[in-house]
């Protein structure tokens, strides 16, 4: 009787431990149901929190012991050891299948390194300041201290790169092309301006434009919320952009409905601008307006909360994106109310465009978020979500993103990566091209079930 109450008491123990371990990473995918909550939440969006993050005192980075990961890492010997990239890896571009032109990725052109560039730039991002001192204190400050040292909780198969290096730029490009997506949507500021911690980057679109044409790709803009941005100086930046890029190959359209093949220029934080200001330039009455000339275009707006969809249809825009990868954080981004979100650009002919990511980790440049944190669950996060994003018979599905390294929601190869004070994340036990494998999978599927669903609706213009 004892044997059989110690059999029955480690059958229970081990039931118990596995239940335990199926919720903890059930728990990771984050439920649809899933407040916002503090500290992080809505406030980190302009404009829905007031307080501004800035960069207080420099500390060593170096003494502060990191750890960049996910779960509990075990102690590692002081040596480092980095994967290098695999020739071997890289697949026959003539075996793949067909590019897909509804499948967008947002593409960063921000990295530099001291051999193209003079200095890291991005590499070295700092660490942000949580806005509540209180909170601020218990977190390390100053820069990163690359090569070994980025911020990043991922470390890229081609290292602390540079997107000025032609190499890396076909590096990319090839490996979007064996990811069967057709088009990268390309971060954009003006020329002679950038975001607080990088660099102009507008003379390198000539470049990308040129090595996507290469793999036959396209390359749409994502323009960004630069200083001062208004009605007025978007007319002229529209302009500046097809006037000076429009005619090149690589340069995307989109055939509509009607016929006409148009521009795509997705618009982040656009809801920081008034819909009246936005009336201005996308309806047919407004005093800079691009509608019905050679400037107009298929504008596509950020939908973050529920309450942006009135402001949206106000402002003329021609449809919306979620962009954010983190299930649960906006209402934009929270699969429950993709269905909703479709129902809605369905009554008012617009486009819906979801975005998915592959996870999110940007505890390396916010150490304070990890309640936004979504494991990738070796895939599994990204397949739950490109199936969401699906069920809605989308126009078009954007991924966040190719690179995006500081906020974990990259697509790009990764390999494992170690030093005395850090351990990377990777993809083991999977290959550096397992979110490129993966993308290629649902992009042929979404191909497939588009087909039947837009038969001779708003097909790629060339």
């Amino acid at each position: 009787m004892a044997k059989f109450r110690r059999r029955t008491c480690i059958i229970l123990s081990l039931f118990i431990l596995f239940i335990f371990s199926l919720m903890m990473s059930l728990k990771m995918l984050r439920p649809n149901t899933a407040t916002f909550g503090a500290p992080f939440g809505l406030d980190l969006l302009p404009e829905l929190h007031q307080q501004t993050i800035h960069l207080g005192k420099k500390l060593d980075l170096q003494k502060s012991g990191r750890i960049k990961s996910e779960t509990n890492t075990k102690n590692l010997k002081s040596v480092e050891v980095t994967m290098k990239p695999s020739k071997a890896s890289e697949l026959n571009v003539e075996d793949l299948p067909p590019l897909n032109y509804f499948l967008h990725v947002f593409y960063y052109s921000w990295y530099g390194n001291p051999q193209f560039d003079g200095k890291y730039i991005h590499w070295n991002h700092p660490v942000l300041e949580h806005w509540d001192p209180r909170i601020a204190k218990n977190y390390p400050q100053g820069r990163h201290n690359p090569p070994d040292d980025i911020g990043s909780s991922f470390y890229p198969e081609l290292g602390s790169y540079s997107s000025r290096d032609p190499s890396v730029i076909e590096t990319h490009m090839r490996q979007m092309r064996s990811a069967s997506i057709g088009v990268l949507a390309l971060s954009w500021y003006p020329p002679d301006s950038s975001d607080e911690n990088g660099e102009a980057t507008d003379n390198l679109v000539p470049t990308i434009l040129d090595k996507a044409q290469k793999y036959n790709l396209k390359v749409t803009f994502h323009i960004e919320p630069y200083n001062n941005r208004d009605d007025q100086n978007m007319y002229k930046n529209v302009k500046y952009i097809i006037d000076r890029y429009g005619n090149h190959p690589a340069f995307y359209r989109y055939r509509t409905r009607t016929g006409k093949s148009l521009p795509m220029f997705y618009v982040y934080d656009s809801y920081i601008m008034k819909p009246e200001k936005w009336a201005n330039l996308l309806t047919t009455s407004g005093p800079h307006s691009v509608r019905n000339s050679p400037y107009d275009g298929l504008f596509i707006a950020l939908l973050v909360e529920e309450k942006h969809k009135n402001d949206i249809l106000r402002s003329g825009f021609d449809g919306i994106y979620t962009y954010f990868a983190t299930n649960g954080f906006t209402y934009g981004s929270s699969h429950q109310n993709w269905a909703k979100l479709k129902f809605f650009c369905d009554k008012y002919n617009l486009m819906f465009i979801p975005s998915v990511g592959p996870g999110y980790i940007d505890t390396s440049i916010r150490p304070w978020n990890t309640q936004n944190t979504r494991n990738r669950i070796n895939g599994k996060y990204y397949e739950v979500g490109l199936d969401a994003a699906l069920q809605t018979h989308p126009s078009v599905v954007s991924i966040t993103s190719f690179n995006e390294w500081h906020e974990g929601t990259q697509i790009e190869k990764a390999v494992p990566k170690r030093t005395s004070n850090t351990v990377y994340l990777d993809y083991r036990p999977h290959k550096p091209s397992l979110y490129l494998e993966l993308t290629r999978k649902w992009s042929e599927k979404y191909s497939k079930e588009r087909a039947t669903y837009a038969l001779g609706d708003q097909m790629p213009a060339s």
